[in-house]
């Protein structure tokens, strides 16, 4: 055998797929590589250069505008939202006292209670309405009792209840180059419509 068989036969870029035994490139530490997927046009299907065709200050309206698009049969699987300067916002919803944290536990535990009720009332030959009960009124006392104490460990650290979200400056539509010119089409199509129009879409 040759070497040149040994090697396998180079494909149209100078690889080698493999040789007679038809075991591909040879494995690694990590196992056998492979080689990227090719598309239509003869190259691998690696990162796809994109360009930016419309900026908004919020999500809704970037949301809209994608969707937009896809009525307009417009391929949205090679588009992409993209939030810029994202910032962690904690919205303070009020004070936290230990009667409102036995009350957030209380509830916590009280949906708790109503699966496990659930759960337990589907095995219950009857009166499945009193376990559900019970176990909503076992859950609810005991979400009370670890809500106050948990409350009571933070030792006056954390009197405050929140809601964390990320937020951006602006968010970004991109697009594959080759659809650039099509996507400002359709956007400039979409602007030109009267506002409620734009709305409705």
């Amino acid at each position: 055998m040759t070497k040149e068989a040994e090697l396998g036969a180079p494909d149209n870029g100078g690889r080698r797929l493999g040789g007679a035994g038809g075991g591909g490139l040879p494995p690694g530490p990590a196992g056998t590589p492979v080689i990227p997927a090719v598309g239509t046009d003869g190259r691998a299907n690696l990162a796809r250069p994109t360009v930016t065709v419309g900026c908004y200050p919020e999500y809704s309206t970037a949301q809209r505008v994608v969707d937009y698009l896809s009525d307009q049969k417009f391929p949205v699987e090679r588009a992409s939202i993209v939030g810029t300067n994202l910032a962690l916002v904690e919205t303070v919803l009020g004070r936290l006292t230990t009667g409102r944290a036995a009350l957030a536990g209380m509830a916590s535990g009280a949906w708790f209670g109503l699966f496990i009720g659930l759960l337990f009332g589907l095995f219950a030959v009857a009166n499945w309405v009193g376990v559900l009960l019970t176990a909503m009124v076992i859950g609810a006392v005991w979400g009370a009792i670890f809500g106050a104490v948990a409350h009571g460990m933070r030792g006056g650290g954390r009197d405050f209840s929140s809601r964390s979200s990320l937020r951006a400056s602006e968010y970004a539509i991109n697009v594959d180059v080759d659809l650039a010119d099509r996507a400002r089409q359709l956007l400039a199509k979409l602007n030109s419509q009267p506002a409620a129009a734009r709305r409705s879409s």
